[in-house]
């Protein structure tokens, strides 16, 4: 299982210092969360941003799309360097639109389903996806607790995909620690996303270090 530091949780007078941080500690992805304030009750970066970010780290950079109209910003994140794009499915863009327009700017597509949308809503655009994310928490805030019902959510995209021939990546984000790893690689997830955890711990290395070893 791969960790995906979440920024989210980082110092934000420090971001660059935080990325490097966990590139050395030994994360294997910088997961950026972009919120607009309409689809979930917070702000967070732009693509400005994640652009003046690049340069700290080699590592893919993980953009999370938490806004109400993603395809209208694909070529903006694109441009500003993200490797992955994913964003919700409850969105107010069209699904098929978006991930093609992804696609064809050669970024990896993803999408997302809240807690309460079911794991099946996905099913319909598997073939076109690079990877699937499962929110464990509402997204919008960092530092909620895990919500362990959503991994019957991987299992079951995770055997779809099976059923299919499909190599999709399945990860989950909210509330991960050391203490629900073992959880989700029990379920199959190949990456999680983990913010407090890693930033507010006196050993990133070891902590990181401990979330892998939970596969």
């Amino acid at each position: 299982m791969k960790v995906a530091p979440s920024l989210l949780a980082c110092d934000f007078s420090r971001m660059g210092e935080e990325i490097i941080k966990i590139d050395k500690a030994g994360a294997d992805l910088v997961h950026l969360d972009v919120m607009d304030g309409m689809f979930v009750p917070n702000f967070t970066m732009g693509p400005a941003a994640i652009s003046a970010l690049r340069k700290y780290t080699t590592l893919p950079f993980d953009v999370h799309l938490m806004i109400e109209h993603p395809f209208d910003y694909i070529d903006t994140f694109a441009d500003s360097g993200a490797d992955i794009i994913t964003f919700h499915i409850e969105s107010a863009s069209d699904t098929e639109k978006t991930i093609d327009k992804i696609i064809s700017r050669g970024v990896k597509p993803g999408l997302v389903i809240k807690p309460y949308t079911p794991a099946g809503a996905v099913f319909p655009y598997l073939e076109k996806l690079y990877m699937v994310l499962v929110m464990t928490v509402e997204p919008g805030f960092g530092g909620q607790p895990f919500m362990p019902n959503m991994l019957n959510k991987v299992k079951v995209i995770k055997e779809e995909c099976q059923r299919r021939g499909l190599d999709i990546v399945v990860e989950v984000d909210g509330g991960v620690s050391e203490k629900n790893a073992g959880l989700c690689a029990e379920a199959g997830v190949d990456i999680c996303v983990s913010g407090s955890c890693i930033f507010k711990s006196a050993n990133m290395a070891e902590t990181i270090a401990k979330l892998k070893v939970n596969n």
